[in-house]
């Protein structure tokens, strides 16, 4: 098949990896971008290094323009694509649609409120075929009867896929997890900011969204609730590194019963032994960012705190690959029957 395919929002980094993503997949034809402010464009004076697209410009975003595809992606910011997204499933024009943006993940309209702010749209599916659930089908077959789904966001991905097997399996404390993450500026985006300025960026290191307010914390409580089957409390914060992509994600948690690292081990490869795009990697061994850079896999490393009682998890994942586009085009592929790691790669890029 040759499927026609929209990415709205194409300009900024997350619409742009799809972009570069969806480029060399097989199974799709000629792609149509559209920008805001970058309407009429080229595409190489935004994206220069999409050589196969640089004589492409981008168009506006409209209904009309994004109408006559197969499938729509929306990379939008919170806010934007939840109206539009409303539109295009009322048309029923597109074979399928993908939302980046944060306005169709979480259930609960509290939460949306205290979080985000604005109108809370009813949730997509979630983007995420790894998770563990407790309740009746799994997510992957879920994907797979979708016509819209919603991509999860990077922190929330990290931090998810590093705890959701532990306490599926019932190993850990619900009460009690904690995350740091080192996250690369890319996650900010791409607008303007003096504190993404290399100025300001480079040499240094800065927390933010310290003390429980940061926009992927009940995201990632709908997660884990969903794994575990009850409610979970969850710390996390996030450190602006400079670096341009990655997540580096050390979540820890109270274990449940006394647990040798070999169990918590067996525990997350046997959960992800069939998971293309999850690496568990050896006992005593734990990744690094620059392991994964450009691909869209997630690699996991355990260990014990024996004088706390505590397992810890390191995580390793490139945020705008398997962070947001390419988990994008994982669960595009499953909604499309394709093959599941079809435009994907599971190798990083080194040095």
């Amino acid at each position: 098949m040759t499927l026609r395919v929209v990415i709205a929002g194409a300009s900024g980094y997350a619409g742009g990896e799809v972009a570069r993503l969806l480029a060399d997949h097989p199974e799709f034809g000629a792609l149509t971008l559209t920008a805001h402010s970058h309407a009429g464009d080229s595409v190489a004076s935004v994206h220069p290094h999409l050589a196969s697209l640089a004589s492409q410009s981008f168009e506006a975003t409209t209904p009309e323009v994004l109408a006559g595809h197969d499938v729509v992606v929306l990379a939008l910011p919170h806010g934007e694509s939840g109206s539009l997204g409303e539109t295009l499933v009322t048309s029923g024009d597109q074979r399928l649609l993908i939302d980046l943006g944060a306005d169709r993940r979480l259930v609960d309209s509290t939460a949306w409120a205290t979080f985000y702010g604005g109108v809370h749209h009813p949730p997509f599916v979630y983007g995420m075929p790894e998770l563990p659930r407790h309740d009746g089908a799994s997510q992957r077959e879920r994907i797979a009867e979708a016509s819209a789904i919603v991509a999860p966001g990077c922190n929330a991905t990290a931090v998810t896929l590093a705890m959701a097997p532990l306490l599926a399996a019932g190993m850990i404390q619900v009460d009690d997890i904690s995350a740091v993450l080192a996250v690369g500026s890319s996650g900010a985006g791409r607008s303007l900011r003096v504190d993404l300025l290399g100025a300001e960026l480079l040499g240094s290191a800065k927390p933010y969204a310290v003390g429980g307010t940061h926009r992927h914390l009940p995201e990632i409580a709908q997660n884990l609730e969903l794994a575990s089957g009850s409610a979970v409390s969850v710390s996390m914060t996030p450190v602006l590194v400079p670096m341009s992509r990655g997540i580096l994600a050390t979540v820890s948690a109270k274990l449940a019963s006394p647990q040798s690292a070999k169990k918590l081990h067996e525990a997350l490869a046997g959960a992800y032994a069939n998971e293309p795009f999850v690496r568990v990697m050896e006992l005593g061994t734990f990744p690094a960012t620059a392991d994964v850079l450009g691909s869209n896999t997630i690699a996991l490393g355990v260990a014990i705190d024996e004088a706390v009682n505590r397992v810890i998890v390191v995580a390793a994942m490139d945020n705008l690959v398997k962070g947001t586009a390419g988990a994008a085009v994982q669960s595009m592929n499953i909604a499309l029957g394709l093959p599941e790691g079809m435009g994907l790669s599971v190798n990083g890029v080194a040095p």
